[in-house]
């Protein structure tokens, strides 16, 4: 409300509403900024604002997709790794005195679990906060501009994994890129704009690479083939869209094309998560009661 109330003088002060959202750089991203001042140049303004309505609706609906696919297994995981510890700190201990008063040598899976047991009960708290001191690191560092670029690297090596991340980040990079063009934002801006919003540092640094081989300032087919991120198959579709003049229409297909693929490729990492996840805690809990079992 204050944010609106501050947009509202600034334009009744004679600002344009362009120049006034630029005063929240963090609340209004350059593509929304770009987009007014192209809609207030050509005369369009609602239009550019309906624009701006779909494409970030169709970025929010791409989000949620990835994370509500994440949630089943990382509840499995959590309560998984909850169980496990659970053993581990209150019901294999109680077995101790039992196995110290049989006699005997243990069998070595029943010494294995009861030595982790044990150092988990007395090194428990150390490792918790060590545990946590490391996340707290990792993510500080993840922050920094190495450590995005190495973990941007990493999310482009795994398979599936590599599958949702490109094909996410080429539906942003075409949606992005057909809405600026579409309200007549320049194709040189557009790709600027596009950079900084694809959500991928190494896809990030090869539109920067395309934008500084585009010669003419109209064609970017070429350039992004020349990369080694891009596939064939997107730039050929711009390629296309170019020849015929429809470049916004071919980069709105080159979006639905690889939501779909986005959506495919989400459907087989909940697949493939699901019951990996299960049979690992399934093995883990198994291998404690198998312990228990030879013991006895």
């Amino acid at each position: 409300a204050q944010i609106i109330r501050r947009l509202r003088d600034e334009v009744v002060q004679g600002s344009s509403l362009s120049d006034a959202l630029r005063i929240y750089p963090e609340t209004f991203q350059k593509l929304y900024i770009s987009m007014v001042r192209a809609g207030e140049a050509s005369g369009a303004l609602a239009e550019a604002l309906e624009g701006l309505c779909h494409h970030y609706e169709r970025v929010q609906e791409a989000r949620s997709k990835v994370i509500t696919a994440l949630i089943y297994p990382a509840i499995v995981l959590a309560i998984g790794l909850l169980s496990v510890v659970g053993l581990m700190v209150f019901i294999v201990p109680r077995f101790a005195p039992i196995f110290d008063e049989l006699g005997g040598t243990l069998p070595l899976p029943t010494r294995i679990l009861m030595a982790f047991s044990n150092g988990l009960i007395k090194y428990g708290a150390p490792i918790l906060i060590l545990t946590a001191g490391g996340i707290i690191w990792l993510r500080k560092w993840l922050i920094t501009p190495v450590g995005r670029m190495w973990w941007h690297a990493r999310q482009l090596k795994w398979p599936v994994i590599r599958q949702i991340i490109t094909a996410n980040a080429f539906a942003h990079f075409a949606r992005t890129l057909e809405t600026l063009i579409r309200n007549g934002v320049p194709i040189l801006k557009a790709l600027t704009i596009a950079e900084e919003t694809v959500g991928n540092d190494i896809i990030a640094k090869e539109i920067a690479a395309a934008r500084t081989r585009v010669t003419d300032g109209s064609s970017i087919a070429g350039p992004l083939a020349a990369g080694k991120i891009f596939p064939e198959l997107l730039t050929d579709m711009l390629a296309v869209g170019e020849e015929t003049g429809d470049l916004p229409g071919a980069l709105k297909n080159i979006a639905r094309r690889y939501d779909t693929e986005l959506d495919f490729s989400i459907k087989v990492l909940t697949t493939v998560m699901e019951p990996v996840l299960i049979l690992g805690i399934a093995v883990i809990i198994g291998f404690v009661a198998i312990s228990m079992l030879m013991a006895v």
